[in-house]
């Protein structure tokens, strides 16, 4: 059976995160994975599983979620971009397609990953059409929080930046990349976002790496506490986490692997 890869794009804000669930009453939350599942069951006449690279949580967005599935042979030559994104919510967009080597996985074979972070600094007022994806923190100190960004990278055990929830056999992780996009000359415009480039994160570990930041740049931890909150491996240690609909999956990269449709 063919293996097929999507590229998928999406805003969070209606839906209980990426990945399919039940929730205590037995039903199903509506969930990213369950909607384009439902649609390729409708293309194929069957029930087709999916993969996808990473875990987003209720109310986060994705500009590259990454997922695979295998598909019938003789549905081979269907334009998935169109005959997805013509039953799918217009909020959950196919980018792009394309067929790959049988052993392609979405999720174990991730080399690395990015995420962004949107914040706003002016308590007073947030556009409306901001307010799905930026979490209005209100004024920063931006030299505080910047001197927090030495401390998060390269290589470390982030289970004081974890969330409960998930078995893992190792919470090491290494931070490639911490950025801040500048300030913008303009007066009205308080936006900045905080970039982020890792070989892989821990559930919810983006929203408290930004949680961290923003406590730095409100004076309330020093940067120089970082490292005995990570070496305590308590999550009661660090400060709460940043808000869901500020964050957004932004890339991701694969091991080399071969494709023959785009």
């Amino acid at each position: 059976m063919p293996r097929l890869k999507l590229t998928i794009a999406y805003v969070g804000t209606l839906y209980s995160g990426w990945q399919l669930q039940l929730n205590k009453t037995g039903k199903q939350p509506v969930t990213i994975q369950g909607l384009l599942e439902e649609q390729l069951q409708r293309l194929c006449g069957y029930r087709v599983p999916t993969l996808g690279s990473g875990r987003t949580d209720a109310g986060v967005h994705a500009d590259c979620q990454v997922v695979h599935c295998d598909i019938p042979e003789n549905k081979k030559d269907v334009n998935w971009q169109l005959a997805l994104n013509t039953s799918l919510p217009t909020d959950i967009r196919v980018k792009s397609y394309a067929y790959v080597d049988d052993d392609f996985n979405a999720l174990f074979d991730v080399e690395r990953k990015a995420y962004t972070y949107s914040l706003w600094l002016d308590r007073s007022y947030l556009p409306p059409k901001l307010y799905p994806f930026t979490w209005n923190c209100g004024r920063l100190n931006l030299e505080k929080m910047d001197a927090s960004i030495p401390f998060l990278l390269g290589t470390h055990d982030f289970t004081s930046l974890q969330n409960t929830g998930t078995h893992l056999k190792t919470t090491e992780r290494t931070i490639f990349s911490i950025k801040r996009s500048p300030v913008s000359d303009d007066p009205e415009n308080h936006e900045i976002q905080i970039y982020f480039e890792a070989d892989g994160f821990l559930r919810q570990m983006v929203r408290n790496l930004t949680g961290l930041m923003v406590t730095c740049g409100r004076g309330k931890i020093a940067p120089e506490d970082i490292p005995r909150i990570l070496a305590s491996k308590d999550r009661t240690k660090a400060p709460t986490s940043a808000p869901a609909k500020g964050l957004c999956m932004t890339n991701v990269w694969y091991k080399n692997k071969s494709t023959s449709h785009e």
